[in-house]
């Protein structure tokens, strides 16, 4: 997914170790005669004095919708004695063929074909890295699952090995409404025009192809509840051991894709670095503190790419939130100063009782989650979670006594029950929280499980209800010191609207506090914590020219009418740019706009509603665009309904619509 406009103060530097030029456009042939569109950045000299190469291959247009964000990075590089090379996948932005999902085989060979391509270019001396984030960190990893020869190391940032655990469609086996918006986001981006400018004249026949061809992406993704072959393509953790080279993996604590980093450490021997940011690049990453990414990737091209002797670094190296914060480092994934630590829930409970055979019942109102912020931060004000009071109070709540000590956790908290459903149909939003004296609940980390997946996500089974089972609920990786005198919360819910999409009908669980109990993976400082090598500060290269002519905003209002919840979420530039702009260089103008809406009654879960709608034109004198996507998903107790729809005008004259309008069965969800 794109990254919003959210920045930290970044050094821009104007004189570099090398002289660079810049290709606006130029075409790489595919073996099927497909071209695909790129923009480079060379030094002047590598035709003479070739240099290795950075690839980034994304379908976020590499030459208008994120621009003025990544171009600074690859002008960066190719200052610094690299090729940079930033190429549209298949079908968007310029490139021709057809979007038709995510991570397609088509991509990825193609993916193989480019780096191909430009090991045999004469500025490049044959070593290739590769470097994305979000969709370009997904590309990099299964693009190097291939092994091209010519593909020395990658950087993976804000990205998963996991297509169906971890990333925006499911999350243990519950359904996120980030399906629907992602799929919204990208029927628009695979809809867009490429560029008259770059095409030509034949620029309208190809956006009328890409229109008639175009794909209601959240129905394929829906169709696929349980985990089977079609998540299984492109989860390079299904088979780490066919990535080879070097991994740099990247993530942020406030980020949605951060348990792939720690899984890559120990699955190919990655090295891995977790800050406390948002979905965005380090050097503009918030919440801060940002880093000197660039510096940090520069130092591994020139360990892989440039042969340059470089001192080891440790295998994990991750940001401890704390007061003050502070970086620490594990030599190895598992760490070997992690211990697993159990707390059970019959000690301490917040109702007092114990015992094996006693329980507590828990039907959490469907405004349980209106606290939990964005399942992915892009760090706008607003979408992280705040207190959790209000979401506490309709779950179930097991805490601990104050802490006499500072407690610090690294990995990821495992939460196990045994309970009850009285439906056959449930799930359960696990999250641990740190409890102040004066009532203030952070959410420290939080898992999900629909409760017909406990086996496994394979083959989901439905609950007989009132028999007992036990479960397991793998909260996400987290960092995190526990202050003394506050509480170590765990509250359990049965519902999380509207991160999750809810069970079919009400359900009450029963959980049996003396089988039940928290596993937390404790570390003991390191020493060697306050001997790392400290980050550079961020740097960049200048920003690409713009011009803003309107200011983007951000809004989000919650509205209790009744026994019904209207959450809306507004963004106008928010996601893809910030408001509305001109890129100077190539004069064209730039709008985006983004509204959710969430909808639900208490106590009625088939009641729940959630619509989306996103738009996006482009303005160049008299040549005007704009692409309108929308859908909204509702759900009876056996089937999802969904709609679709796609309005593209050229000018104020709407060109082609197209309408989907489907039914698809609940499949344990």
């Amino acid at each position: 997914m794109s990254a919003g406009p959210a920045e930290s103060a970044v050094r821009i530097v104007d004189r570099f170790p090398r002289e660079i030029r810049a290709v606006e456009h130029c075409w790489i042939p595919m073996r099927d005669g497909t071209r695909l569109a790129a923009r480079l950045w060379l030094p002047v000299d590598a035709e003479s004095s070739p240099v290795p190469a950075i690839l980034e291959y994304i379908p976020y247009r590499k030459r208008d919708l994120t621009r003025a964000r990544d171009e600074p990075i690859h002008a960066w590089f190719a200052g610094h004695g690299y090729a940079a090379v930033r190429v549209d996948v298949r079908g968007s932005g310029d490139s021709e063929g057809l979007l038709t999902d995510e991570y397609a085989e088509e991509e990825t060979r193609d993916g193989v074909e480019v780096i191909a391509w430009i090991a045999a270019q004469r500025w490049c001396t044959g070593a290739v890295g590769m470097m994305g984030k979000s969709w370009g960190g997904f590309s990099a990893l299964q693009v190097a699952a291939r092994r091209p020869p010519a593909l020395k190391a990658i950087v993976t940032v804000c990205a998963s090995d996991d297509r169906y655990a971890d990333d925006a469609h499911y999350m243990g086996g519950c359904l996120l409404n980030e399906n629907l918006t992602w799929g919204v986001a990208l029927l628009n981006l695979s809809a867009l025009p490429p560029d008259p400018a770059i095409v030509g004249e034949g620029w309208r026949d190809t956006w009328l192809e890409r229109i008639a061809a175009a794909v209601p992406f959240p129905q394929p993704w829906l169709r696929h509840q349980r985990r089977d072959d079609y998540w299984r393509h492109g989860s390079v953790c299904e088979n780490p051991g066919r990535i080879d080279c070097p991994v740099l993996a990247v993530g942020g604590w406030a980020d949605a894709y951060t348990n792939a980093v720690p899984r890559l450490v120990a699955t190919v021997g990655a090295h891995g670095l977790v800050g406390p940011w948002a979905h965005l690049y380090p050097h503009n990453g918030v919440p801060g503190p940002a880093i000197g990414f660039l510096q940090e990737t520069l130092r591994w091209w020139n360990r892989w790419l440039a042969g340059t002797s470089v001192p080891d670094e440790p295998a994990y190296r991750v940001w401890m939130p704390g007061t003050p914060g502070r970086w620490v480092s594990e030599p190895a994934w598992p760490s070997p100063d992690a211990t697993p630590v159990r707390w059970p829930f019959d000690r301490g409970s917040s109702s007092g009782q114990s015992g094996a055979e006693r329980y507590f019942q828990v039907r959490s109102p469907e405004s349980v989650g209106l606290g939990a912020g964005e399942w992915c931060s892009f760090g706008v004000a607003g979408d992280l979670p705040g207190d959790q009071h209000e979401d506490d109070g309709g779950s179930l709540t097991f805490d601990s006594a104050p802490l006499a000590q500072p407690l610090e956790i690294l990995g990821a908290p495992v939460v196990a029950l045994e309970l009850s459903a009285d439906r056959p149909q449930g799930l359960i939003a696990v999250r641990l929280t740190e409890l102040r004296p004066d009532g203030y609940s952070t959410r420290v980390t939080y898992g999900l499980l629909n409760l017909t997946h406990r086996d496994g996500h394979e083959e989901p089974e439905p609950l007989e209800p009132g028999r007992r089972y036990t479960v397991r609920v793998r909260l996400n990786d987290v960092a995190h010191s526990f202050a003394p005198g506050n509480r170590v919360r765990v509250a359990i819910s049965s519902s999380y609207w509207p991160m999750v999409w809810p069970s079919p009908e009400p359900v009450t669980l029963k959980v049996f506090p003396g089988a039940s109990s928290l596993e937390l993976p404790v570390r003991r400082p390191r020493p060697g914590d306050a001997a790392l090598r400290p980050f550079e500060a961020p740097e960049s290269a200048a920003p690409a020219p713009y011009t803003a002519l309107r200011r983007g905003t951000a809004s989000r209002r919650i509205e209790r009418d009744g026994g019904e919840i209207v959450y809306t979420i507004d963004s106008d530039g928010g996601g893809l740019g910030a408001g509305e702009g001109r890129l100077d260089d190539i004069d064209l103008e730039i709008g985006h706009s983004l509204h959710r809406t969430y909808r639900i009654h208490v106590g009625d879960p088939a009641s729940a509603r959630a619509e989306v709608v996103q738009t996006t034109h482009f303005k160049r004198g008299a040549w005007a665009v704009r692409v309108k996507s929308q859908a909204s998903l509702r759900a009876t107790r056996d089937v999802f309904v969904l709609r679709v729809h796609l309005d593209a005008y050229e000018g104020e004259t709407l060109v082609r619509s197209r309408a989907w309008d489907v039914e698809i069965p609940r499949d344990g969800v």
